[in-house]
């Protein structure tokens, strides 16, 4: 069952270059939204005086820790579910009309919902936004206009009434993009005619909006119109920034943040040459703790972050677009307790049809494996963990696999040691933390990585190995994407505010 929806009048947003008109949102697009969400339903900051750089504060969204809710199964669960659910969308997703002066940084900040937000400003003046950051998609969208509807929203600590929404009447700066519009194109290809019904570019006189965007995400989903805004920073401004005002969602409480490679990514559209972060702990709850992403805005040459190893990017495959917005990095070999798991070649390098090879995502929650991967990595912990039981039982409820009943020996747990092995030889040495999980009492622990047939059928095809922020906590990332390389170093990443 659908619910009408009335949109609110945007008559205060104004012409510019390539918008064709003042007038507020047709209201057939709210319909064509509508229907989409139908279909779905049944399917389914700290200043920074610094010029060339901006520091923004990181948070993870997760909202109780296991041991400590009435229901300790509930939010791992959501988790692996959430978590296969953005791998199989990430794998199958097809392309749809949807203190250094060279440094900016803002917070990032821990939510209830398993990922990690940033706060942005947007508009004239400013309004503050919430966003997941998210390295696996490209387009930067936020909850839009007083009637911004979001189903299925009733997560622990948030209120779907009373989310946070981007009011374009408000802002003197907001401007409907047009279907002529050559960021039009970077959502919904480079044909106009194709995005335009019925109007011809060469009369210069076309007046219809850019199409409508229906974007998924796994569980999620969000659809809306484009708008271009200011995105501001303190010290800095960058105008006409392509921003999605979503009209309607689907389990998407906050707006999306993409810093994956598209045209229409944060990086991309502020021509960054660098962005790092650093995860805080997930501790399942909206606590104070954030640290920060940094956005690097001036050339470093090919200078190293001190402390970090690196390993190149590699080539994304060509075979399907939307893989090129994802950031492919070469891991050799997954080594569980010293020893080398024999992964074959085949799925750890992407191949012409787009299959295996690894990306780093941070909207993913846990990381995931491709079966016949997962399969070896869990059977070498069972191979070393011998001397524990299975819990099966636990591993029922909770939906993560292999669970076992381990001796703690005040609070010291004996696991054995998950490495990632890169190109070049970059080691990611894995703290027992962020891979292994304490769950229903101090005695059962569960491997933190998620595959199909593990919590939902198996499926085959794109990338075979995405690693999630979980795995990422307390790592200090960087995204060199001048130099075209990953970089990753240890650290406790908590800083109180």
């Amino acid at each position: 069952m659908c619910i009408h929806l009335c949109c609110s009048n945007f008559s205060s947003i104004t012409n510019s270059q390539h918008m064709e008109h003042r007038a507020s949102f047709p209201m057939a697009y709210p319909h064509i939204i509508l229907c989409f969400f139908c279909l779905f339903s049944i399917i389914s900051s700290s200043s920074s005086t610094n010029p060339n750089s901006i520091t923004l504060p990181l948070s993870p969204l997760f909202t109780n820790h296991p041991s400590s809710s009435p229901d300790p199964f509930q939010s791992l669960k959501l988790a692996a579910s959430a978590s296969l659910t953005r791998a199989n969308h990430l794998k199958y997703r097809t392309k749809t009309n949807l203190n250094d002066p060279s440094n900016v940084t803002t917070e990032v900040h821990s939510k209830s919902y398993g990922g990690y937000s940033i706060d942005l400003q947007f508009g004239t003046p400013t309004q503050t936004s919430s966003f997941v950051l998210d390295t696996g998609s490209s387009l930067v969208w936020f909850p839009c206009s007083s009637r911004y509807t979001c189903s299925s929203c009733s997560f622990s600590n948030i209120d779907p009434t009373t989310i946070p929404k981007f009011i374009p009447k408000n802002s003197t700066s907001s401007k409907i993009v047009g279907c002529t519009n050559p960021k039009c194109g970077w959502i919904f290809g480079s044909n106009v005619e194709s995005r335009c019904n019925g109007c011809n570019p060469e009369t210069q006189n076309c007046t219809f909006n850019c199409p409508t965007y229906i974007i998924q995400y796994g569980l999620g989903s969000t659809a809306g119109l484009l708008l271009s805004e200011n995105l501001n920073f303190p010290g800095k401004v960058v105008p006409d920034f392509l921003v999605g005002c979503s009209l309607l969602s689907i389990r998407q409480p906050s707006g999306i943040a993409g810093f994956g490679r598209g045209l229409e990514s944060l990086p991309s559209q502020m021509g960054l040459k660098r962005f790092s972060y650093c995860l805080v702990s997930h501790k399942f709850d909206d606590s104070p703790e954030n640290s920060d992403l940094i956005l690097q805005i001036a050339s470093s040459g090919d200078g190293k972050t001190s402390g970090l190893s690196y390993t190149p990017f590699q080539k994304n495959p060509e075979v399907n677009s939307v893989f090129k917005e994802y950031y492919y990095v070469s891991l050799k070999k997954i080594m569980v307790g010293g020893k080398r798991v024999k992964i074959p070649s085949g799925l750890l390098e992407p191949g012409s049809d787009g299959n295996g090879g690894t990306i780093v995502d941070s909207g993913s929650t846990f990381t995931f494996m491709e079966k016949p991967v997962f399969e070896l990595v869990a059977q070498e912990f069972e191979k070393q963990m011998g001397n524990n039981t299975r819990a099966k039982d636990v591993e029922t409820q909770s939906g993560l696999s292999p669970c076992f009943t381990v001796h703690n020996s005040g609070g010291v747990v004996d696991l054995p040691q998950l490495t990632f092995g890169f190109r070049g030889g970059a080691k990611m040495v894995l703290p027992v933390a962020n891979y292994f999980s304490f769950v229903d009492s101090d005695n059962v622990v569960c491997l933190t990585i998620v595959s199909d047939g593990v919590v939902g059928p198996a499926r085959g095809s794109g990338p075979a190995i995405i690693l999630g922020n979980y795995q990422q906590q307390n790592f200090y990332v960087e995204f060199d994407l001048e130099n075209e390389r990953f970089g990753f170093g240890h650290r406790n990443c908590n800083k109180i505010t």
